[in-house]
Order: C-alpha cells, then sequence, then structure tokens
C-alpha cells in the first residue's frame, strides 16, 4: 500500500513539468492558450470541498490553525499554508484551483478541485462524511459536461485533453 502512495505522490511531484516555465513561450500565445488543473484525491489534496458538506469536523479544516500561515486564514485546506496543487498552479502561473463545491462557483476553464479529506479509492472509506473517488469522478463528468456546453466540443475537447490532472488517493483505504 505505501508503494502506491509513494508512486502516485512521484506522478503528481513530478507532474508540475508539463507545464514549462513561461519564459519559453510567446507571450502573446499563454494569453490565448491556457492550461487547467483539476483534482482529485485525499486531504493531501482537499482545498475545501468538506468545508461544504454535513459532515463532523474531524474530516473539515476551516478553523484555526488551518491556513493560518500563507492564507491568513482557515481555507479549508489540511494545512497551514499550501498544498501541491496551490504550488502547481501557482508554478504553471494559473490561478488556485477552487473547490468544486464552493457556492457559486462555475467556471472550470483552469479547472476545479474535486478532492475530499478522509476520501479513499474504495467507496467504503468514510462512507457518507467524505466525497469518494467514484462520486469526485461523476462530479467531473458533470463539469465535462458544462465545459461542452459553454465553450462547444472542439474547444471544451481540446481544453480537456490538455489539461494536467492530478490524483493522489489511497491512504484512507
Amino acid at each position: 500500500m505505501s508503494t502506491l502512495v509513494y508512486q502516485i505522490f512521484l506522478i503528481c511531484a513530478f507532474s508540475a513539468t508539463l507545464f514549462p516555465p513561461s519564459s519559453c513561450h510567446d507571450h502573446s500565445r499563454l494569453h490565448k492558450k491556457h492550461k487547467a488543473l483539476f483534482v482529485f484525491g485525499d486531504s493531501l489534496f482537499d482545498v475545501g470541498n468538506n468545508n461544504y458538506l454535513n459532515t463532523s469536523t474531524g474530516f473539515q479544516s476551516n478553523f484555526w490553525p488551518y491556513g493560518e500561515t500563507f492564507f491568513k486564514r482557515p481555507t479549508g485546506r489540511f494545512s497551514d499554508g499550501r498544498l501541491i496543487p496551490d504550488i502547481i498552479a501557482e508554478y504553471a502561473k494559473v490561478p488556485l484551483v477552487p473547490p468544486y463545491l464552493q457556492p457559486g462557483f462555475n467556471y472550470y476553464a483552469h479547472g476545479v478541485n474535486f478532492a475530499s479529506a478522509g476520501a479513499g479509492a474504495l467507496a467504503q472509506s468514510y462512507q457518507g462524511y467524505v466525497i469518494d473517488l467514484k462520486t469526485q469522478l461523476g462530479n467531473f463528468k458533470k463539469v465535462e459536461k458544462q465545459l461542452r456546453h459553454k465553450l462547444g466540443h472542439a474547444e471544451a475537447y481540446t481544453l480537456l485533453s490538455e489539461a494536467v490532472y492530478l490524483i493522489a488517493i489511497g491512504s484512507n483505504d
């Protein structure tokens, strides 16, 4: 099990290399063509989805000391600073990817974060308290449909096929 988690971590850590530094590109092209970041996982990647669930506080982090150092307020991250998806987004010069369940958020062209602290690859992991991987993937299907509707099939296909996908899950199973 720990070998699998380690391999997933390595994949995620090196996914940052998929975003070349902006100095290697024509800046006019960067504004026309951006990358999206879609994130699936557990507490290592959850940026606040569990804040919007009717779950116990053991699965939420919207109180101090979480977020204290970097954001100066609780954000729903199980950290007092940034998480790996935040660092990758910053490196790629894309906005921080918001939680899928954030009320009022429905602009997915830069990506979205589906991760849920306590989630597992198995639906039985903390069932009823968190968003399991199967549900996260179902939510992605909804986003995919919405992107096709807003952008058209061709542009949505290009955005999704060139997007970066981060997945780190399974340590709670």
